[in-house]
């Protein structure tokens, strides 16, 4: 059943309710991290994407979390995202009741960027809003977040005890002449060197965190169909689109990574800092390409380890925006214990389209981490 339709200012007063009690005070703290709702795609198809998701982790059948990440795409837009498709995901955030708004971190996919004639991504930056500048439409009060952000909507850091979270957005890539809109989702991952410079220099300046970067890709030759053209399908007519849209002008060779780094093609520059200093970065989360639980293309998993940090792909909540016969909703539960220097991984799947909905331990993981984790102060609830 779809939520009841409301107004921006009726989701806004979601916004004041109280916070959930941390579940942090019984000495664990649980992330919880998705990707790739696309929900103006599913609710074309009546489904709720978003709400869906956000009421089962709270409901009889679900999880405690503390924090939750959204590693982008909450668009479903093959063109440019709109005002409707941003009033319906505001809707579809006031299916929280257990937590607020503020408790979820959010960065750009590839389907939130704007047009390249438009103010940079001025609809995520409306709609979905992390650093609470346009409270009138998003809801978010940068006040009430659980753990304060320092950055701005393009990259941002905040602390938990000793873990250290690197949000990056995804951007239009500022050379290309033909991009977000007329390229679909253009599907590959662009930074900027600003942005690179700054994870670089807070990874360099951070050796007693625990560092979590989050990007909506992935790096090459990661997890599943991350590597040079598996996003793709050849035929005998050429390349076709598979994973992701084929589109000669919009990098389909990186279509599943992080392919664009201060305008360079395939740089490489992340993986290098990572190779020189294997494990300072413990995780690294994405989403972007969106597969069967168990899919391994390209020899890879949605877990996987290289440099010493591990990456996980977290997509996808929706069961529409997919390849036919890949739309199977999941998301992922990280839960850190005061003390270990592990946190384990759980797979939570958000329909029966694969197994029964709920937890499918076939996917469980138990990750190392460089340092034993400390617990943030718990605040007054």
């Amino acid at each position: 059943m779809l939520l009841k339709r409301r107004t921006v200012a009726a989701a806004l007063f979601q916004a004041i309710l109280p916070a959930a009690p941390a579940a942090r005070q019984s000495g664990k703290f649980r992330v919880w991290v998705f990707s790739d709702a696309h929900t103006g795609n599913d609710i074309r198809h009546g489904r709720e994407s978003l709400a869906i998701a956000l009421e089962q982790s709270e409901g009889s059948r679900g999880f405690p979390w503390d924090i939750a990440l959204d590693l982008g795409d909450m668009s479903g837009a093959q063109g440019t995202p709109k005002d409707e498709e941003g009033k319906e995901l505001v809707r579809q955030f006031g299916a929280l009741r257990r937590h607020r708004r503020e408790d979820i971190y959010n960065i750009s996919g590839n389907h939130d960027r704007s047009g390249l004639d438009e103010p940079q991504a001025w609809w995520w930056r409306k709609w979905v809003d992390p650093t609470g500048e346009h409270t009138e439409f998003s809801g978010v009060d940068k006040a009430r977040r659980p753990f304060p952000i320092d950055g701005t909507w393009e990259r941002y850091s905040f602390r938990a005890g000793n873990l250290l979270f690197l949000m990056m957005s995804d951007i239009n890539e500022p050379t290309q002449k033909i991009g977000r809109g007329t390229l679909g989702g253009n599907p590959g991952g662009v930074v900027s060197g600003e942005t690179f410079r700054w994870w670089k220099r807070m990874v360099e300046e951070n050796p007693t965190s625990v560092i979590i970067t989050a990007h909506h890709y992935v790096l090459k030759n990661t997890t599943v169909a991350s590597g040079d053209w598996e996003g793709m399908r050849r035929t005998k007519e050429g390349w076709k689109s598979h994973y992701h849209g084929y589109y000669p002008l919009g990098n389909p060779q990186g279509a599943s990574y992080l392919y664009l780094v201060d305008s360079k093609r395939d740089s490489g520059a992340f993986e290098r800092v990572l190779g020189s200093m294997p494990g300072r970065v413990a995780l690294w989360l994405g989403g972007h390409t969106h597969t069967a639980p168990e899919d391994t293309y390209g020899g890879k998993s949605h877990i996987e380890r290289r440099w010493g940090t591990t990456f996980i792909n977290a997509a996808a909540l929706t069961k529409y925006h997919t390849l036919p016969g890949t739309g199977f909703p999941r998301s992922w539960l990280l839960t850190f214990t005061d003390g270990s220097d592990e946190v384990t991984a759980q797979c939570y799947l958000h329909g029966d389209e694969f197994a029964p909905r709920g937890w499918y331990p076939k996917l469980d993981r138990v990750i190392p981490l460089p340092k034993p984790f400390r617990m943030p102060a718990v605040k007054p609830v």
